[in-house]
């Protein structure tokens, strides 16, 4: 594991977790919220699952059309059901909204932004769709969505698709979207590494909340954290 402090006053930590299973990460991601304070500085999880279906609040199971042995998660967020495993680049973004005076429709747009960037980048036309949090390459969804908001909080984060198994989407209903076919960076062309992935992902997401929502602290704790 690798840490990075960013941001005029440190207030952005990046980890780099590596191959994490889910149900651990998913509770360090609650304790962490739980006990954060005033003074504690926003993060970005960087890293990749086994393979595991996460199933929203607003979950169907009937959107998990076949069984086998991919364990299903039942988690907090918002959304319906998704695939993750390796291969595949997740972020998880443990935000302060107030602190940053962030809306969350402002916060998914700028997740979105930054794939969005990333993967033109590479050379890939993506775009957002109006009711359908995530980003799409044509009729095919790389990169999804998904956030809980506690205590004026954020946790959970995107995923995007760089080089993995695509076969247990099509077991699912992916987010809830009958016959939504969905694409890897691999399949369009670009071959790179999930770290790389994770390395511009983390970095046009820094750059965009520290330009457009730096953190905001009274005076007495800039002072403090100096």
């Amino acid at each position: 594991m690798s840490e990075a402090l960013i941001g005029p006053e440190h207030s952005l930590q990046i980890r780099e977790l590596g191959l994490v299973e889910y149900a651990p990460s998913f509770e360090a991601m609650k304790a962490f919220t739980a006990t954060r304070d005033a003074k504690t500085p926003d993060q970005l999880w960087l890293l990749q699952h086994p393979p595991v279906y996460t199933l929203g609040l607003a979950g169907k199971v009937e959107h998990l059309l076949q069984a086998s042995e991919v364990p299903v998660v039942k988690i907090d967020r918002g959304g319906q059901i998704t695939y993750h495993g390796p291969g595949q680049a997740v972020v998880y973004l443990l935000l302060d909204l107030h602190r940053r005076q962030l809306m969350v429709r402002q916060l998914v747009n700028l997740m979105e932004q930054a794939l969005i960037d990333v993967l033109a980048d590479w050379g890939i036309a993506a775009e957002r769709r109006e009711g359908a949090p995530g980003v799409y390459v044509g009729e095919a969804k790389i990169a999804a969505l998904g956030l809980k908001i506690t205590r004026g909080c954020s946790y959970h984060g995107l995923s995007l698709n760089v080089e993995m198994d695509l076969a247990p989407f099509t077991r699912i209903n992916p987010c809830g979207y009958e016959g939504l076919r969905t694409t890897q960076l691999s399949e369009l062309g670009v071959h790179t590494s999930v770290a790389e992935a994770h390395r511009r992902l983390a970095e046009r997401l820094a750059a965009l909340l520290e330009e457009r929502y730096p953190v905001i602290l009274p005076a007495a704790q800039k002072q403090e954290l100096v």
